[in-house]
């Protein structure tokens, strides 16, 4: 079995932190996750910098970058300006990000579900026209830190209308990090009978990240996002700590035979680089405690 991992640490990681990393350093944290084997790496973020200013100067990110053949380097992007952006800094491929519920989506990108997903659809037409993949992701799917409980089956809805026209991928995202297995288990499954390829983001919030990324991979996830460090948050969600460390996944995946093809030693290196730029110490556990060499 293998998993395509996603490192989202150069844009979610660092989106929430309080030191901002120059546009070069942010591009060398790539090539570094590059290096180390990442197969995919959410490289910059074409949002209002005024907003975001963690996120400024996206495009000289994408210009400094010493890219890696096999490596697919990809921006979010929130709306029309921001997918213009992002193509013409020739990232490999378009994330987009809308809410689940209206409540976030007013906060996070001005925009209630409705408007997200017409903007989704949209985006996606214009990337199958341009020839450039693109991932939808449906923020907050698991539970909203303004209206509470988000229904599954109004999370479901959503997948079915994005397939009028399907995406490469729907990411279903814990943005705050309150999702459990049983409801992992249920969004991805229904999602996958509705023929989306699917993919996951979840945050270790309240300690159920890695369960969550189990539980979503033994139901037919293509690709699982993590954060090298466990940096990340999100500025418009109270209390959304750090993404799942993408090294402490790659380890637990390794031990389950799961292949990622990820070099473990470049990663923790990789951490520890990051931790020191940042000044401070990330949350991710392994680049804490070393490597095991497990053996079953």
């Amino acid at each position: 079995m293998s998993v395509i991992i996603c490192d989202v640490g150069p844009r979610d990681g660092l989106q929430n932190e309080e030191k901002l990393l120059e546009a070069a350093m942010r591009a060398e944290l790539c090539d570094r996750l590059a290096a180390a084997g990442v197969k995919r790496i959410e490289a910059a973020s074409f949002v209002n910098p005024k907003l975001v200013p963690q996120m400024a100067g996206a495009e000289d990110v994408m210009a400094a970058l010493h890219r890696r053949g096999g490596t697919s380097y990809a921006g979010l992007v929130l709306n029309d300006v921001g997918y213009e952006r992002a193509i013409s800094a020739g990232v490999d491929e378009v994330h987009y990000a809308f809410a689940a519920t209206d409540e976030f989506g007013r906060r996070n990108q001005n925009a209630t579900t409705e408007q997200g997903l017409q903007a989704a659809l949209a985006l996606v037409a214009r990337a199958r026209s341009d020839r450039v993949p693109i991932t939808v992701t449906i923020s907050v799917a698991f539970g909203c830190p303004f209206e509470g409980v988000v229904p599954p089956e109004r999370v479901l809805g959503l997948v079915e209308r994005l397939m009028a026209i399907p995406p490469d991928e729907i990411c279903l995202a814990d943005t705050i990090g309150v999702g459990v297995p049983s409801q992992v288990r249920y969004l991805v499954r229904g999602s996958r009978d509705l023929g989306a390829s699917v993919g996951a983001h979840f945050h270790n919030t309240r300690n159920t990240g890695y369960a969550n990324a189990l539980a979503a991979l033994e139901q037919g996830v293509v690709s699982l996002d993590a954060s090298v460090g466990g940096a990340g948050g999100c500025p418009f969600a109270p209390k959304a700590t750090g993404n799942i460390a993408t090294e402490d996944l790659v380890y637990l995946l390794r031990g389950l035979g799961v292949e990622t093809g990820i070099d473990l030693d470049a990663l923790l290196a990789t951490s520890r680089w990051l931790g020191s730029e940042l000044g401070k110490e990330l949350p991710g556990m392994l680049a804490r405690a070393g490597d095991y060499p497990y053996r079953s």
